[in-house]
């Protein structure tokens, strides 16, 4: 028998009536012949509720009772979608992590996989069970501790399951109904698109689309997990959506895809380097050190200044904004330690970065200079960028924004399929 993971986000089993619109989609899966492993997330705000009970008990909080509580969400949820499809007559079971098992690191609230053993539900869709209702978000380590794998892990979950069970197709049912050029609340004329490929997803989903979460799609990537996204709120079928896949399903490529957007993007730069080897690792470790997610770097020519033989240049990259006094912190304490020495440090906490995104454009030259000219004429003024082979992004001043993406998407023709 066919098998299919569908997984449910949290807005689509927010409450009692929509565990049961997700049960009778689970219901035409199965009339279709399908065994099915459904992956569930907690009730929309329940994990958040769940992490400010933790935080209002304990601010310096053990990372290991933190995971029992808030894996219980998803545990909740699962209980509630099988005893609705035991109601609608269909053969199903929950299943917590621990009881699959699914097996992973001990970094609690960060967890990866190790493995997935398939033994305990073959077993049970043998004994005439159709439907494995699985709590995402969540693991069991070698000890017995229950684990969790970060924020948006029920994704990753829903894709490790397929890959473990080599499911014919991966459904990520959400509030929207695909994956589209851009977002259709800032550019009207966005289009849905029928197939998008693996690195264009990935790209899209690491620089700010909010459709997949980025460890599944390079999970899906790895192991050619076909996804499929679709709406949990309307009518489907095996059409519906916007299907992940390998480049090669894909005809014919756009030269760009989409374009992606992050809204809350800072630019930092230290002025009078002394450009030296081993002046970048010495920025850059103790931004890491204090899990600073930096992206875009620049390094400008290196000279030399009036009286002194050493060479000097400016270092810029961007961050996200709430990152800012993490980072201050860290470059201030560097330059303490005499690790780095630098004459000042700017910071423009009002930019965005914007990005066209396509695999077309590998084959496809002057998609940098069409983007360039396009900004230019719409007075936009680029601050930092950088490219890829299937991407190019730009940081700009955020009051921007959407200019800049909706004249992007017009010059792109992306409207048009």
């Amino acid at each position: 028998m066919p098998l299919l993971v569908m997984k449910f986000g949290g807005t689509s089993v927010a409450n009692l009536d929509r565990i049961a619109n997700a049960a009778r989609k689970v219901q035409e899966e199965t009339a279709r012949g399908y065994s099915v492993i459904v992956i569930v997330s907690a009730m929309s705000g329940k994990t958040n509720e769940l992490v400010g009970w933790v935080e209002g008990t304990s601010k310096l909080y053990d990372t290991k009772e933190y995971d029992a509580i808030v894996s219980s969400g998803e545990n909740v949820t699962a209980g509630l979608l099988a005893l609705r499809l035991q109601e609608m007559g269909i053969g199903a079971r929950s299943w917590q992590g621990w009881q699959v098992p699914i097996n992973t690191t001990d970094a609690h609230s960060t967890a990866r996989f190790v493995s997935i053993p398939r033994e305990n539900i073959d077993t049970d869709f043998a004994g005439g069970n159709k439907v494995a209702v699985v709590a995402g978000f969540q693991g069991v380590t070698e000890a017995g501790r229950i684990t969790t794998l970060g924020r948006g892990g029920s994704d990753t979950t829903a894709v490790a399951f397929a890959a473990a069970f080599e499911a014919e197709r991966c459904d990520i049912y959400t509030d929207v109904d695909g994956v589209y050029t851009t977002d259709p609340r800032i550019v009207s004329k966005a289009r849905k698109m029928e197939k998008i490929a693996f690195e264009e997803m990935l790209e899209l989903a690491s620089l700010g689309a909010k459709v997949l979460q980025t460890r599944s799609v390079e999970l899906a990537m790895r192991y050619k997990v076909r996804l499929r996204v679709l709406s949990s709120f309307e009518d489907t079928d095996e059409t519906s959506g916007t299907l992940v896949c390998d480049e090669e399903e894909i005809m014919e490529s756009k030269v760009v895809s989409g374009v992606a957007f992050s809204r809350d993007e800072a630019k930092m730069t230290l002025v009078r380097v002394e450009d030296r080897p081993g002046v970048a690792a010495a920025i850059f470790g103790p931004l890491a050190d204090a899990q600073v997610n930096v992206d875009m770097i620049v390094q400008n020519i290196s000279e030399k200044v009036a009286g002194d033989t050493k060479l000097y240049t400016d270092m810029t990259f961007s961050l996200p904004v709430n990152q800012v006094e993490r980072a201050k912190k860290a470059l201030e304490d560097s330059r303490a330690s005499g690790a780095v020495t630098y004459a000042e440090l700017i910071t423009d906490t009002e930019t965005a970065k914007v990005s066209v995104v396509g695999i077309g454009m590998r084959s496809q030259v002057g998609v940098a200079a069409k983007m360039f000219a396009a900004l230019a004429a719409e007075n936009i003024n680029i601050k930092v960028i950088t490219t890829s082979e299937i991407k190019i992004s730009v940081l700009i001043d955020r009051k921007y924004m959407e200019l800049a993406v909706q004249t992007l998407h017009d010059t792109f023709d992306l409207e048009q399929a």
